[in-house]
């Protein structure tokens, strides 16, 4: 079936035209939410290379590229898209003729990013990866009319082109330096890369791996490039359930682990996606300890959860450099089917919670478990498996993640360092998620709304989500493990460990660090329910004692953002202001002073046309008399 495998994207973006073209008598149901869940459930279930461009030497194909870290992209996608597209059905019931434009543009999306993770070179996974950055755009300015929803879609789309030009840098460079693009060709050459003489040295292979990881940094919102993602809630909650939990932010991770073999040579690149990892995972965590909407709460968490794929990638190449040893690479992808699964979840609670309350704002709900109780208990899963409580699927991941760390740190001592900072991210964790929990769900209703529960076309979604997350970890005890599915992927650069599940699972629960994780997890549970369910919603979140000042801090988002408005407001948009005045008053200046120039010269030899044939004569025979005495005295004393 792999050879059919070009048909996974064809689905949706057939949809996507019938539902653009297609007369709006013949869309049927919800003006084309037939066609979109068609389109996204026939990727679910569902050629040979060719060239399409020549550039000099250069042979550009479009062709395939299935394994298994391909296979477990497309099963995160299809799963959470044709989920999100069936809940769709419900919360946008009332959009009325833009929901022709709201499925057109998610089977757009799912269609593009089906492209993208199949892609067997880096041009062609390049152009999906800029088509996503389009259907990211229009899906978080759906309500372009809302000024906010506008300025977030063009935030998004202009913050990630920085992460996109670093991309086509290290494209640029491979394909200089190594001669090609195409995956198998590159992976291929990695024996060599690092010896003298190579293909490529090691000091442009760094450069180049670093400005591929750029590109993940912005697409998938890591530290520097991370606040975009909180504003992109402007747009429909399903959109964003879609873009955080399968399709836009997932895309860096893939990257980042699609280059493995190009990354495992470079260890200073190496360090550096782990850095930027756990200082990510850390700082967006402390964010949202304070964040009041409830979907941008979701939103740092997704970043902070991001921010544990990218620190178990980075540590796990040391792990195969140093110990040929490849666990990190699988706790990371094992994190992003995990989280795929529990943070749709609860990002369409999230929606459940508004189409019942009309508000995003937390403090005025409360009590709304025993008017949604589906949708309470639902979203309490997706909490408790996000925090990383056993047996739920966070857990499992979460734990070979940070022992993956903890594991590096025998290698280089900043290792340790991020997975202390882990272990404190794993802490804010389970404490942000159940503050959300008990403000939406418990206590007393805090605001005039009539909630009820959302109709079946919704809660079925929510159920089949939530029966993933209890349910997902335990792919790390099917057969011979996750961990073994995952190595022909990375083939000869790193083996697994392989053991039997009851081994595996002594082993997990023998381990000292196994308790460190659960019991920060527990106590970050306990103090939320001090706070926020004994105590109310209004308690600071530390609790008393403590200055208000870090409070502000984390309120105003470490003042990153505003930093970035200055930044654009008074060096841009003040270098902009700059320009124009030169612009202005030196270009112009120039340009209008010759003009000038030449209208006065022309008005003064106008003046000397009066028509005078005795004037003119005499002009002439003047000029003459110059001439005579130049030639006659000035050439000669001159030397001519």
């Amino acid at each position: 079936m792999i050879e059919y495998a070009w048909l996974i994207p064809v689905f949706p973006f057939l949809a996507f035209l019938l539902i653009g073209l297609l007369p709006k008598r013949t869309l049927l149901w919800e003006n084309g939410a037939g066609y979109a869940i068609a389109g996204a459930g026939g990727a679910l279930v569902g050629g040979p290379e060719f060239t399409w461009l020549i550039i000099g030497d250069y042979e550009v194909t479009f062709g395939l590229w299935v394994d298994q870290l391909t296979a477990v992209m497309l099963v995160v996608i299809s799963v959470v898209g044709t989920l999100v597209v069936v809940y769709s059905g419900g919360y946008m019931h009332e959009e009325g003729v833009g929901r022709r434009r709201y499925y057109a543009e998610i089977m757009l999306f799912i269609s593009v990013m089906y492209g993208l993770v199949i892609s067997d070179n880096y041009l062609q996974m390049f152009i999906f990866w800029e088509l996503v950055g389009l259907c990211s755009y229009l899906l978080i300015g759906f309500w372009y009319e809302k000024p906010s929803a506008a300025s977030a879609a063009k935030r998004a789309f202009i913050v990630t082109r920085v992460g996109d030009i670093m991309f086509m840098a290290g494209i640029i460079i491979l394909l200089k330096y190594a001669g090609t693009l195409n995956f198998e060709e590159l992976f291929a050459q990695h024996p060599q890369i690092s010896a003298a003489g190579g293909p490529i040295s090691k000091e442009m292979l760094t450069l180049a791996t670093l400005m591929i990881f750029g590109g993940a940094v912005g697409k998938s919102a890591q530290f520097p490039l991370h606040e975009w993602l909180p504003d992109a809630m402007e747009g429909p909650t399903t959109v964003s359930a879609l873009i955080h939990a399968a399709t836009m932010v997932k895309a860096g991770v893939y990257l980042t682990a699609r280059s493995y073999p190009l990354l495992i040579q470079t260890p200073d690149s190496l360090l550096v996606v782990a850095i930027i990892g756990g200082v990510t995972a850390l700082l967006a965590a402390t964010v949202a300890l304070v964040a009041t909407d409830i979907k941008r709460v979701l939103a740092y968490s997704t970043i902070s959860q991001l921010g544990y794929m990218i620190l178990a990638l980075g540590a796990g190449g040391w792990l195969v450099i140093e110990g040929n040893e490849a666990g990190g690479y699988a706790a990371a992808m094992f994190h992003l089917m995990n989280h795929g699964f529990f943070k749709a979840l609860l990002f369409l609670c999230a929606g459940s919670v508004i189409h019942a309350v009309g508000t995003n704002d937390m403090r005025l709900m409360g009590g709304l478990k025993k008017h949604m109780p589906i949708t309470s208990i639902t979203m309490l899963i997706g909490a408790i498996a996000i925090a990383g409580i056993p047996p739920l699927s966070g857990f499992w991941s979460k734990d070979e993640v940070l022992a993956a760390v903890y594991s590096s740190g025998e290698f280089h001592a900043v290792f340790f360092v991020l997975w202390a900072m882990g272990v404190a991210t794993a802490f804010l964790t389970a404490f942000y998620m159940f503050r959300m929990w008990f403000m939406t769900f418990s206590g007393e209703q805090r605001s005039e709304y009539h909630a009820h529960e959302s109709p079946k076309l919704m809660t079925v979604p929510l159920m089949i989500l939530a029966v993933l997350a209890l349910t997902s970890g335990f792919a790390l005890f099917i057969g011979s493990g996750f961990d073994s599915f995952l190595e022909g992927s990375i083939e000869d650069l790193g083996h697994f460990e392989v053991l039997e599940p009851g081994e595996l699972a002594v082993e997990i629960f023998t381990d000292p660090l196994t308790y460190v994780s659960i019991a920060v997890a527990v106590v970050g549970i306990l103090i939320a329910y001090r706070i926020y369910f004994m105590a109310g919603f209004d308690r600071s979140v530390f609790g008393r004692g403590v200055s208000g000042w870090f409070q502000k801090t984390l309120e105003n988002r470490w003042y990153i953002s505003k930093f970035y408005d200055d930044f654009a407001y008074k060096g841009v948009y003040g270098l902009s202001l700059e320009a124009d005045l030169f612009d202005r008053y030196v270009i112009d200046g120039i340009v209008n002073g010759f003009s000038y120039l030449g209208a006065n010269t022309g008005n003064v030899m106008r003046k000397a046309q009066s028509g005078n044939v005795q004037r003119y004569a005499s002009l002439i025979v003047l000029g003459m008399v110059l001439l005579i005495v130049f030639m006659l005295y000035i050439l000669p004393w001159g030397g001519w």
